[in-house]
């Protein structure tokens, strides 16, 4: 049973910082890739970030470039495997949802590319 749970979030001001934390369990994720969305209410879910497994390949959304960074950490015995996202400079615009997902097909910026999602965790960038 694949279990992706966010933590992290939570209320911020503009200018602030926040890091999301996606805790991967319940299977070997190596061949996959890990990526962090956003919906803000009304709106499309929207890709964020994504990284591979082994942390080489590393794309961003244009409106979060320069801000945020994600990066993974993978225990030894791959078992506890958690993915991060550190963002930094936040605006209200920032506002959503944000989830982490697994893709075993490569990834992308679609939602429809990938197979599992966790629950979302709320931020909240007030002007």
């Amino acid at each position: 049973q694949v279990q992706l749970v966010e933590s992290g979030g939570g209320l911020v001001q503009a200018g602030g910082s926040l890091r999301l934390s996606c805790a991967a369990s319940g299977r070997t994720f190596s061949s996959y890739t890990m990526g962090w969305f956003r919906q803000a209410p009304g709106k499309e879910r929207e890709f964020v970030a994504r990284i591979s497994w082994s942390g080489i390949s590393i794309y961003y959304a244009d409106s979060v470039k320069g801000r945020f960074t994600i990066s993974i950490t993978i225990s030894r015995d791959n078992v506890k495997n958690t993915v991060y996202l550190q963002m930094n400079s936040l605006k209200p615009e920032d506002t959503a949802v944000y989830y982490c997902a697994a893709s075993g097909r490569k990834g992308g910026t679609s939602p429809g590319a990938y197979d599992y999602w966790g629950q979302g965790t709320q931020v909240t960038v007030s002007s």
